[in-house]
This record gives structure tokens, sequence and C-alpha cells, in this order.
């Protein structure tokens, strides 16, 4: 590709984004982006193995939850670029952490996580109406309907955004709050919810490995900080009441499917989902799966490429990744080389998962390994910046410093070594993950050395990234 634009693009140099999002905008990102369908199954099997014992771990994974928001905050709101962990990184620990975080913790997350979500959504739909679309035309009609949204600009986005994400929030509400007061169509469960998981024991921790992935992804209104009104404000918030509106539906979601479903069949069914609503509202509850599925689904998949796009723009301009990834289209100011791309990858692992849906998980499972990789650099960067310059301008300084950090990095390093649900899995989560590392970090190495020319572990000044435009 050209290194100088061409008539249909140019250098985001050239314009700086005039902000235009708001608090409504960002915590429609943070929720929707969180909530998928991955989400919402893993969810249901939690709540299966631990009865109502599953709000214990789902509350101590929203704690650490929170401790990463308050985390990306600071770092955001004092380095605030597009590029994201890779901006804060590259003047916190240097070059080589920069990349393997953001390449790892989101673009390799995104090839497999988006991947796996528009398969979901394709079976959940052949599982309601068989025979009504070929195979994997929803996972790739929806991959290229919001690719081409994202490139019409962040205006068009943010209108989708939100109604995607209210759509989802108020379909998992209405089915935990019938489930729980029992205003469903059908009738509930008469047999007693179980209670004797034990909360104090070894299994609390391996369904807090669980329940974080109900909490993963709101940081991902960061990279949208250029373009965010009043960041100071709307970006902390952002984070911290999608949370909280997060933690709420999923407590409810979870529990509420308690009152109608085996807790067997929750931790054994690979769409507990289906079995949720057509159990609270029989054969409408079809209708109500469908447009959660759609919503979750869509929803994820457009926060998606709105924001890892921008990353890779970010990185583009740090030197971290190649120039063309920085070029944005003059009439909607999006970065059409970075959509495209982060497009290209999640459209290619559907090709080869699409016969093997059982590979689903391991590649979910192996890539929040990366996820929580990112979260660790992430509390590190805020450790390592508050010393090399404390007397730096922080609109957003975390509370009880270095508190959330510690709990953030043991709690994450925790759920790392619990994150294998059964020994089988172990190795093949370890070799999966582990080769996606290794691979990113041979490129990041050689990138360094040989493109960029620069040390691999030498902090940048932060003056040269805020003097970047």
């Amino acid at each position: 590709m050209a290194l100088g634009a061409s008539t249909n693009a140019t250098s985001a140099v050239a314009s700086k984004p005039r902000p235009r999002l708001g608090l409504s905008a960002l915590l429609a990102v943070a929720v929707g982006l969180v909530v998928s369908q991955g989400v919402m199954v893993l969810m249901l099997q939690g709540a299966g193995i631990a009865g109502l014992g599953f709000l214990i771990p789902l509350s101590l994974a929203f704690i650490l939850a929170l401790t990463y928001a308050v985390s990306f905050s600071e770092l955001a709101l004092m380095i605030p670029r597009a590029g994201s962990l890779s901006s804060y990184t590259e003047v916190a620990l240097g070059h080589f952490p920069a990349i393997l975080a953001t390449f790892s913790g989101y673009v390799v997350v995104a090839m497999f996580a988006l991947s796996a979500e528009l398969l979901l959504l394709d079976l959940i739909i052949n599982e309601v109406y068989p025979g009504s679309f070929p195979d994997m035309t929803i996972a790739y009609g929806v991959l290229i309907l919001f690719t081409v949204l994202n490139l019409l600009g962040i205006d068009l986005f943010a209108r989708l955004q939100s109604a995607l994400a209210l759509i989802m929030v108020i379909v998992l509400l209405t089915l935990g709050i019938s489930s729980v007061t029992g205003n469903g169509t059908e009738a509930a469960l008469t047999t007693p919810i179980a209670n004797d998981w034990n909360p104090l024991g070894a299994g609390v921790l391996t369904l807090v490995a669980l329940a974080i992935w109900g909490f993963v992804g709101a940081e991902f209104v960061c990279p949208l900080v250029e373009e965010t009104r009043q960041p100071e404000r709307n970006i902390p918030r952002g984070m911290m009441l999608g949370l909280t509106i997060i933690f709420i539906t999923i407590a409810l979601y979870s529990i509420g499917a308690l009152f109608y479903v085996p807790q067997a069949d929750l931790a054994s069914a690979s769409l507990p989902h289906y079995l949720f609503a057509t159990a609270v509202f029989g054969e409408a509850g079809k209708v109500v799966l469908v447009v959660a599925a759609i919503t979750a689904t869509c929803s994820t998949v457009n926060t998606s490429l709105a924001a890892i796009p921008r990353m890779l723009y970010g990185m583009a301009v740090n030197g971290q990744a190649f120039p063309q990834l920085k070029m944005v289209s003059k009439r909607f100011n999006a970065p059409w080389v970075a959509v495209l791309f982060v497009a290209a990858i999640t459209g290619l692992p559907v090709i080869f998962m699409g016969d093997n849906p059982g590979a689903i998980s391991l590649l979910l499972l192996a890539a929040c390994v990366a996820w929580l990789l990112a979260y660790i650099i992430c509390h590190l960067n805020v450790i390592a910046l508050r010393r090399r310059y404390p007397d730096m301008p922080r609109p957003f300084k975390t509370p009880f410093y270095p508190l959330p950090q510690i709990v953030g990095i043991v709690g994450m390093l925790v759920s790392l070594y619990y994150v294998s649900p059964t020994p089988e899995m172990t190795m093949d989560i370890v070799y999966s993950s582990g080769a996606v590392l290794a691979v990113v970090s041979v490129i990041a190495v050689l990138w360094i050395k040989f493109v960029m020319r620069k040390p691999l572990f030498k902090p940048e000044p932060i003056e040269t990234v805020l003097a970047r435009k």
C-alpha cells in the first residue's frame, strides 16, 4: 500500500477529529461491547454451577473490573490519544510492551472473539429458524453491514450503538425481572433453588475467572477520547456507570434463570440462553432470544469496529504499526484502512471455524488470556507513570492509589491461573495463547529493531507523545 494519501484519504494529521460523543454514547460503547452472546452463555453456566452463590464471584469480578476502569481513566486523561493502551505503555514501559499489549489484548482478541460471536449468532438463528438461511450468511452479513456503517463515520456509529445497547439491556432485564417476579408466560420451577455451593472453597476462584468475562471491554471508550466531549468527566463515568449497569443486568439475568431452568441444564447446555428464553416465554421466547442475540452481537461488532481501528490508527501515528493504518477518509474522518483490516481479520477465522463450532470456547479462552495480560500491563503503567511523572497533571487520579492497581494485578493473575474450566483444556489454552503471544512478540521485536530502530524497553518521553497530532 502507498505511504502517501490518495484522493479519497488523507493522513489524520490533516484534521483533528471534532468531539461528538457524550456520556450516553460512551455508556452505549461500554455496555454494548461487554454484553455479548458469549457473556450471556457464560453467565448462565456460572449460575448453573453455583446457584444463588454465583452472586459472590460475580461481585468480586465487578470489583476487579472497577480497578481496571480507574487505571484506564487515569491513563486516558493523562495521555488523551487514540492509541489508548499503546500510547500509555509506550511512555511507561517502552515500545515492546506497548505493541505486545495492544495487539495481543485487542487485535488478536478481536480476531477470535468477534469471529466466535458471529458464529454464535449464526448458530442461534439457525436453531430458532432452521433452514431459513444458508450457513454463515448471517455471520458475514452482519460483519459486512457494520463495516460499511463504521466507514461512514462516528456520528452514525454513536446513534446505532446507543439504540443497540438500549434494546439489548431492556431485553435482558425483561428476562431477569420476569423470572425473579414470576411474571413469565410459562410456569416457574416448583423445586427450590439449590444453595449448597461452598462460597469459601476453591470453586469461588474458578468462578471469578469465569465471571470476569462478563466485565471485560469497557475500556473501549478510551480510544474514542479524542472524539469525546468533556472527556475528563465522561470517560470515567462512562466506564464506571457502564460496569454498574452490566453488573445489575447480569445479576438479574443469571439468577433469574435459576427460577425457570434446572441448574444442571444451565451448567451443561451449549445454548443456555435459548433454554432460558423459551422456559420463561414459551414460543414467544424465541423471538425475545433472537432480538437479544442480534442486538448483543451487532453491538459488540459495532463497538469493536469503531474502537480497535482507532487503536491501530494511534499506533500508526506512534510509528508502532504500518503507516497506512493512519489514513483517514476526508468526508467521514474514519480510519478506513484500519476498519477494513479489523473486518478482514474478523472474517477470516469464520471460514475455518464454521464447520467446527466446538473450537469457539477454546479460542475465546485463549484470547481472554491475552486480554487479562493487557489489563495487568495497564495497572503497571499507572504505577510506572506515578513514579516517573509524580507532578504531571492528571484530570482523573485513582482513588486510594495504589490499592486498586495491586488488587487488580493480583486478581487478574488469579483469574489467569484458573482460566481453564477443565484440566483437559488447560494445555490447549496454554498452547493456543502461548503461540499467539509468541508470534506477536517476534513481530514486535523485528518491527522495533529494524523499522523503528529503537530500544525495546526504553520509555518514550511523555512530551513526545503529547506533542503528536
